[in-house]
């Protein structure tokens, strides 16, 4: 079987999982600073029809939330998974955005003050279980820390990667696409639950399983690891798995493929099915991925995909009173799919965003 319908399986978009939080569970963290984007990953690989107001309850009974917690990326992961994982990705998250606070002025009295002034925000209960962006800002402004020039943000980031805080429930919307979560203290919201006896042996486990089969270089980008980390995650997790050829990991047992699986399929932007390697050439020609990104700007565009090779990309606005027009495709070669196929592919994403 090629790598391409390994993956397929790997990422449950050829074997959908029963739910939303299975899906997420399944691919333990998926990119998400697109919020509809990270969503309608998780859907994408559901059976049925998920709707954007079913991923979002999982969200309101805390069994999904988002956090930065890799790459300084935001991602959604199960959140009984978010205290082990930033246990290993967050050291080097500090160091990477160390330079920038520095910059902004924020040093470890900065985010002490924070904190405490957050959490006090929040334990006064006015504000239900946590605050909005601009709730959490105007708190920061009241202790003499202005959130202006990405400062707030980095501060909100830095309490995510220290365990603090993460976003949890979804703040509704009726007339469009919702955007905004709640942010909430991580020791109020998530229960607390048991590291795995190697977190730095499962994080490798759990990515080959959602993602392989794929290479430690691989890993590390992931991650955003060392390589040396990554190696020594693969050699301590390599029992567990199988290495299909030299350096390329696959998980032990494979979901099943679904009778009559699509084709052809519409993803959301920063996807992890494109995004998610080292080498991204297996799914993606050289002209694909120029299309596709990331750009100098740092996107990367939702893709169609058949057969698990990237022919196109799509666009579709979730802006106020646009999220019901209908998504457009832009296929890099007519023949790859037809009308038809590509047709089904968004229609489901359209029943997904407006549901």
């Amino acid at each position: 079987m090629s790598i391409r319908a390994e993956r397929l399986r790997s990422h449950r978009l050829t074997a959908p999982t029963r739910t939303p939080v299975e899906a997420a569970s399944h691919m333990l963290a998926v990119q998400s600073q697109e919020f509809w984007g990270g969503r309608w990953a998780l859907a994408a690989r559901t059976r049925g029809a998920p709707t954007l107001r079913d991923i979002d309850a999982e969200f309101a009974r805390g069994e999904l939330v988002r956090a930065w917690t890799m790459r300084g990326t935001l991602h959604i992961i199960p959140a009984q998974d978010l205290a082990w994982v930033l246990q290993i990705t967050g050291p080097r998250q500090r160091q990477q955005a160390a330079g920038r606070e520095r910059q902004l002025g924020i040093d470890a009295d900065v985010l002490a003050r924070s904190e405490r002034a957050l959490r006090h925000a929040i334990d006064d209960g006015m504000h239900g279980p946590g605050l909005t962006r601009d709730e959490a800002f105007a708190v920061l402004e009241r202790i003499g820390i202005d959130p202006r020039a990405q400062r707030g943000v980095h501060i909100l980031g830095a309490l995510t990667v220290n365990g603090v805080l993460c976003q949890g429930p979804v703040v509704p919307r009726s007339d469009g696409v919702a955007r905004e979560q709640i942010h909430v203290l991580v020791d109020r919201w998530i229960p607390a639950s048991a590291p795995p006896y190697d977190p730095l042996a499962e994080l490798f486990r759990r990515y080959i399983k959602g993602h392989g089969p794929a290479t430690a270089e691989d890993f590390a980008w992931w991650a955003g690891l060392t390589l040396s980390q990554a190696r020594e995650a693969a050699a301590r997790a390599a029992s567990d798995l199988i290495e299909v050829s030299e350096g390329r990991f696959s998980a032990a047992e494979h979901p099943r493929r679904a009778a009559g699986a699509p084709r052809v399929l519409a993803l959301p932007p920063f996807d992890e099915y494109y995004i998610s390697y080292v080498d991204r050439s297996v799914v993606a020609d050289a002209d694909a991925r120029a299309a596709v990104g990331p750009g100098a700007n740092g996107m990367v565009r939702p893709v169609i995909v058949a057969d698990g090779q990237v022919i196109g990309v799509w666009k579709h606005s979730t802006a106020l009173g646009r999220h019901a027009d209908a998504p457009q495709p832009d296929l890099f070669d007519a023949k790859a799919a037809t009308t038809e196929e590509v047709d089904a592919a968004l229609a489901r994403y359209a029943r997904f965003v407006t549901g």
